[in-house]
């Protein structure tokens, strides 16, 4: 695609001699069942599960994409209704489970139940959940793994001093509150072959006074990368239901990615309210980014990378369709 090539569900465009999909990933899978989201969320903590993602990931490849896996616990945030059925806490008799988080400190507004304080022993029991969920993502075909550490949920949490307000090894200093994010790290490299990527999304700013700052996250970055991260996913927010700050707008978190990859030397992927092919064409050509997140865009045009083609004068771009579609768009 002129140079570039797409990659998915969180889709992207980065280069490469690739058209159409080339990666393929399904976000915010748990590491256990009380890490779940809500109780429409996928997991990945049995070894009943691996079975079902095998046949994912080999349709996926058998398309010609890498099939990918986020792997998730969502702290305080998990035991929440379905994002269109009120995106609130779980009644006792909806089914709730109890919620844990770095501290005893609500998120609020529609999630207003008060987590229970993880132990010592508990934290490093999530991460064994975090490894082992890599073992299965492996054994079921992934080819690319993600470690969400960000929008609030339970690593974001830790690393953030609006929800962290431990006194132990696990709280307090930039040091403490990285730890779970580093430990987590270090775990799931160890089981995560060299020869796929590891990556992580991160939430850089909290966008609010006494939250996490962009010079913070840019090191832990920097520890990301000596600790074997290949790739980080530049996000931001949601520790705080407050939200006025965000400068919300095309493309608002690229300027913010590009000083991350420069200040790091780390490839970075960049998404948030990026639609246009030119404006994403432009964003890795010009080394903003390596690669661009889409998924909105991709779930309100599943034809995104035809037309991104057709707009950036690929030639035969109807070759990215699926051969149905391109044997009548042919001529």
């Amino acid at each position: 695609m002129t140079g570039s090539q797409m990659i998915g569900t969180s889709f992207t465009w980065g280069h490469g001699p690739s058209e159409g999909a080339g990666l393929v990933i399904a976000e915010a899978t748990a590491v256990s069942p009380e890490g779940r989201i809500s109780p429409g969320c996928t997991g990945l903590w049995s070894d009943a599960h691996i079975e079902p993602f095998h046949r994912i990931a080999k349709f996926i490849k058998e398309h010609g994409a890498v099939p990918g896996l986020q792997i998730a616990h969502a702290g305080r945030k998990a035991s929440a209704n379905r994002p269109w059925e009120g995106d609130d806490h779980l009644e006792p008799g909806e089914g709730a489970w109890p919620i844990v988080g770095p501290s005893a400190v609500p998120f609020g507004a529609n999630l207003p139940v008060t987590p229970r304080e993880l132990t010592i022993a508990e934290i490093a029991g999530i991460r064994d959940h975090f490894v082992a969920a890599a073992r299965r993502a492996l054994a079921a075909g992934m080819e690319w793994l993600e470690l969400h550490f960000a929008h609030g949920y339970l690593a974001s949490s830790f690393f953030s001093p609006i929800a962290n307000k431990r006194t132990d090894a696990y709280g307090g200093s930039f040091d403490n509150r990285a730890r779970f994010l580093l430990e987590t790290l270090a775990a799931v490299r160890d089981v995560w072959p060299e020869r796929f990527p590891l990556t992580a999304r991160l939430s850089v700013t909290d966008w609010v006074e006494g939250g996490v700052t962009v010079d913070e996250a840019i090191e832990l970055i920097k520890r990301f990368r000596a600790g074997g991260l290949d790739l980080i996913d530049v996000s931001q927010g949601f520790n705080t239901p407050d939200i006025s700050a965000i400068p919300w707008g095309s493309g608002f978190l690229v300027p913010t990615a590009s000083r991350i990859r420069k200040e790091t030397g780390l490839p970075t992927a960049v998404g948030w309210m990026i639609s246009e092919p030119q404006q994403a064409e432009e964003i890795v050509r010009d080394g903003h980014s390596d690669l661009v997140m889409l998924a909105r865009a991709e779930l309100a045009d599943p034809h995104w990378p035809f037309h991104a083609a057709k707009a950036l004068g690929m030639d035969k771009p109807q070759q990215i369709l699926p051969i149905q579609y391109a044997h009548w768009l042919k001529r």
